[in-house]
């Protein structure tokens, strides 16, 4: 399109999220509010004629995201794991390892705990993480009265904030692929002790487990798996959980060793991608990773290593596990779905400038407020992540900007790349348009505006003691004093909210 669109690069560029995110909430279904925002956008785009709407929004759009190599490499890797999870399940695996770990967890605080335990030593990948941990602990969740809701929390929780916290992550590659000079995993590795929203979010899921306790939407949830059983509270998806026919012969091992294949198959993945057989240092392969090559041709490797064990054990025929292919495909779908609208809708807002919009707010700011930086930087990566839904987006504009206020020597340069891996965090946490949070909604089996809607207060709970404890490292930028006081903030909070929870119910 020749002519430039008068809203390019105005507040009217962030509108198709907020539309997509506002009906989303109402309507409590994603996929029409995410095809509005991308009309909506497509209307904007090209000044509201009928021909420039229909070719943007779809041309541009829907076609170009999918077209998108990174994106499909992606959905194949979803679809993998889905087969996966279908072939576990039909051969026993994930029964047996319920069985096993219903004998070994016997309570609901055990349950979760386990839940945090396996997200937090999955860092590999979100994506990775959100359908393993949801795959193997839906079992001992569900037998022990822990809501689907709950569950959607836990894996989202320990998804995005965990890897944003890992060295050896893909996250932690995309992060050091935005600074100059390769010393860019050694800036993420000074960062993390600042990463207050992925440490205090560590923080609260233990104490709300531990402490028995829950607050908002989620408790309606939590009380009725625990006093009626009911876990889904009246979700569409407990019709999903028919199972198909499971063969008898089933043990832990069909669980935990695709698993742990499939672990080791993504990492060779990753530094494949970064050109570690080529003679690149581990490092820097994982800091050049290609997380979609990696995890598609780890998973891919994983699923003919599964197929080939499965079949010398005899647990399944042949037959069976080319019948889980459909089967693992068609339980994807709604996750692919919203996918690709949420892609398509990031797609909308990139055409609109919605990035150098948000630019030029962060840069007009910078000066004036140079000890509040790091809060005004976390503030704006939350609302940015939220309305486009994606963390490694506002990386992309925020840190290449943070840089250039402060140069890498300078401790509150380091405090503002963490505000804004943080915020950047923080807000894709809560947006329902995050793919992270439709894949935790997924691993779940959860429904996925049920997830959104008793995950927000608690990720919004989280969000307004990081944003203090960033104003307290703007002014001491020193780990061993500000992450403690936010830590002992969070806690704080949480007893001040469980003591009038419990007021209000007594």
């Amino acid at each position: 399109m020749d002519m430039v669109s008068p809203f390019y690069q105005t507040f009217w560029s962030l509108l198709p999220p907020v539309i997509a995110i506002v009906l989303a909430l109402i309507t409590k279904e994603a996929y029409s509010a995410l095809f509005v925002g991308i009309v909506v956008g497509g209307l904007l785009y090209s000044n509201f004629s009928f021909e420039g709407t229909l070719t943007h929004v779809f041309n541009d759009g829907i076609v170009a995201a999918l077209a998108d190599p990174y994106n499909v490499g992606i959905l194949v890797f979803l679809v993998i794991l889905g087969i996966m999870v279908a072939i576990m399940n039909r051969a026993g695996g994930s029964q047996a390892f319920g069985r096993w770990a219903t004998s070994h967890i016997k309570t609901r605080v055990g349950a979760q705990l386990a839940t945090i335990a396996l997200g937090v030593l999955i860092f590999i990948d979100d994506y990775f993480n959100c359908l393993t941990v949801g795959s193997v602990m839906r079992p001992v969740t569900d037998d022990s009265k822990v809501s689907r809701a709950k569950l959607a929390y836990l894996i989202d929780a320990t998804a995005a904030p965990v890897c944003i916290i890992a060295p050896v992550s893909s996250w932690a590659a995309a992060v050091a692929s935005y600074v100059d000079e390769g010393n860019g995993l050694h800036l993420f590795i000074q960062a993390i002790p600042f990463n207050f929203y992925a440490l205090l979010t560590i923080t609260m899921m233990i104490f709300l487990a531990v402490s028995n306790f829950d607050y908002g939407p989620m408790e309606k949830y939590e009380k009725n798996a625990k006093e009626n059983g009911d876990i889904f509270s009246g979700m569409k998806q407990a019709a999903e959980e028919q199972n198909n026919k499971v063969s008898p012969g089933g043990k832990v091992i069909d669980l935990i060793l695709p698993v742990l294949v499939l672990i080791v198959a993504c990492v060779i993945g990753m530094i494949y991608s970064g050109g570690f057989f080529s003679g690149t240092s581990f490092v820097d392969a994982f800091s050049n990773a290609d997380a979609s090559v990696g995890l598609m041709l780890g998973s891919a490797v994983t699923l003919v290593i599964t197929i080939i064990y499965f079949l010398c054990r005899r647990t399944l025929k042949f037959k069976e596990i080319m019948g889980c292919v459909p089967e693992g495909f068609k339980a994807m779908v709604p996750a692919i779905l919203i996918l690709a609208f949420a892609w398509s809708l990031k797609n909308m807002t990139d055409s609109l400038g919605a990035k150098e919009f948000v630019q030029g707010v962060v840069e007009s700011s910078a000066g004036s407020f140079q000890h509040f930086l790091p809060a005004i930087v976390f503030i704006i990566a939350c609302f940015l992540a939220f309305a486009t839904g994606t963390s490694w987006g506002t990386f992309g504009i925020l840190i290449p900007i943070t840089l250039g206020v402060f140069p890498l020597t300078d401790p509150l340069g380091v405090v503002c790349v963490s505000a804004c891996m943080a915020g950047a965090v923080c807000g894709d946490h809560c947006s329902p348009i995050s793919d992270t949070t439709i894949m935790s909604s997924a691993g779940a089996r959860c429904d996925h505006v049920v997830h959104v809607s008793t995950q927000l207060p608690y990720a919004v709970t989280v969000a307004c003691v990081s944003a203090v404890a960033y104003v307290i490292a703007g002014f001491v930028p020193k780990a061993a004093i500000a992450l403690p006081i936010a830590i002992a903030m969070m806690i704080a909070t949480l007893l001040v909210i469980r003591q009038r929870t419990l007021a209000k119910a007594g």
